[in-house]
């Protein structure tokens, strides 16, 4: 393909196919900079004007939230609830065969999550355990306004519900024509969320945290977003929990001479039109199949609808990287953190123990990524960026809290209570040793 990058060697392949831009140093374009300036009649950089927003949103609600979505331009309708005859009725609407693809999803999307629930756990012999318990309101974002996607709705509603929140409301932007989508709804329904409200972009996160007359204040958000959703996310860490801050999508494919090339760059398409900013990178000691892959691309790409953004992000975003062998092809994945890392590999399954740093692992050139974005459990709604190396893929515990237990035997009570009083005088807190001290028998109250 013109233009696609090819990479010989680590240091190289790290410069130029493996480096990121960090989240606040992301350009915003002359268009962008320019609809920015019509909210508040001047020009703000972009982590002002998402405190702006959240200052607007903290002291109007819902004229803030419908005042900024109708000065960028979007349809702009108070935000309002969603019926659930409306959500019935968008379930009956869709195609049977979509309703049946989305039941299917939604599932195994609940089998998985099910399966992943923490237990609760006492240990009898120390009086020290654990208990998790679900957050009472949770917001998830679904992003739509110029498109729908049902399936982050359920990757992200259901581990949610299954963890037991006891309301999950759903935020999503109108489209041109100021209706939500019915895919958008009939995934709601499926889902089971307790709410569906018309509000879209980051005054909806802002919403959200902070709580209208409209829009119950929440626990926990979640879901995925374009930049200022991103941002507003970032914004609200620490007024409400924020799991993930999910950014442009991310493929790393590791494949050898026995990958089939039509197969590799149907992935390195499927992921490269997502969005001009999305990375589909191949790491191969092959330089067969780096070739082969190219003119596969070239096939395929003019038959795909979205051929403009996908050639957008192959070219600037991602590339193929030569390399010696499958374990540096390893050693650099596990480095870069990737989203989805696909192994497309002879005996894939026996890498898998040296794989430490991936938001979500694909095995064997039968098991593709596009799987997982839509039905085979787990949530697609992962860590970028490279936080893979310290977060994990949206799960119920993102929607639950655990609290720690203490029920220390009687007879443990003397000498642990000995224990801490020699080390909170060490730390120079005498009312901490006290404290313990009381408790002792010598003090004549047990």
């Amino acid at each position: 393909m013109k233009g696609l990058r090819l990479i010989n060697g680590r240091n190289q392949i790290r410069r130029v196919l493996l480096s990121r831009t960090p989240i606040f140093k992301t350009k915003l374009s002359d268009a962008q900079k320019e609809l920015l300036a019509q909210v508040f009649n001047e020009s703000l950089p972009l982590s002002q004007f998402i405190q702006r927003i959240f200052a607007e949103v903290d002291r109007d609600g819902d004229d803030a939230v419908e005042r900024i979505a109708s000065a960028l331009g979007d349809q702009a309708p108070r935000p309002h609830e969603i019926s659930r005859d409306e959500l019935l009725r968008a379930r009956s609407l869709v195609s049977a065969d979509l309703q049946a693809a989305l039941e299917l999803s939604a599932g195994r999307i609940q089998d998985f999550h099910q399966k992943a629930m923490p237990t609760d756990w006492m240990d009898s012999s120390t009086g020290c355990g654990q208990i998790f318990r679900p957050v009472e309101r949770a917001g998830i974002y679904a992003p739509g306004g110029r498109a729908s996607y049902p399936s982050s709705l359920l990757m992200t509603a259901i581990p949610a519900i299954t963890a037991g929140v006891s309301e999950v409301i759903i935020a999503t932007p109108p489209g041109p024509d100021g209706n939500i989508p019915l895919e958008t709804l009939a995934a709601a329904e499926i889902a089971g969320a307790d709410k569906v409200i018309s509000m879209g972009g980051a005054q909806a996160v802002a919403a959200l945290s902070l709580g209208t007359n409209s829009v119950p204040k929440v626990d926990v958000i979640s879901g995925p977003g374009n930049i200022f959703v991103v941002m507003a996310m970032q914004f609200s860490f620490g007024m409400v929990g924020i799991p993930s801050l999910p950014g442009p999508t991310e493929t790393l494919l590791i494949g050898d001479s026995s990958a089939n090339a039509a197969e590799v760059a149907a992935d390195l398409l499927a992921q490269a039109e997502h969005d001009p900013m999305a990375s589909p990178i191949l790491l191969t000691p092959s330089g067969e199949l780096a070739e082969s892959v190219m003119v596969e691309i070239d096939k395929q790409i003019d038959s795909l609808p979205r051929s403009s953004i996908a050639s957008t992000a192959l070219t600037k975003c991602g590339g193929i990287g030569l390399v010696e062998s499958i374990p540096e092809a390893i050693e650099l994945a596990n480095e870069y953190a990737p989203e989805h890392l696909c192994l497309l590999t002879k005996d894939a399954d026996k890498l898998l123990n040296n794989i430490h740093n991936a938001g979500g692992i694909f095995v064997g050139s039968r098991c593709s990524e596009v799987l997982g974005d839509y039905v085979a459990g787990p949530s697609h709604v992962m860590p970028v960026g490279g936080t893979a190396r310290h977060s994990s893929p949206v799960s119920v515990t993102d929607f639950m809290k655990r609290s720690s237990i203490f029920a220390i035997p009687d007879d443990q009570i003397a000498h642990l209570s000995q224990t801490a009083a020699k080390i909170a005088r060490a730390e120079g807190l005498e009312g901490h040793a006290r404290a313990a001290e009381y408790r002792l028998p010598s003090k004549g109250n047990y």
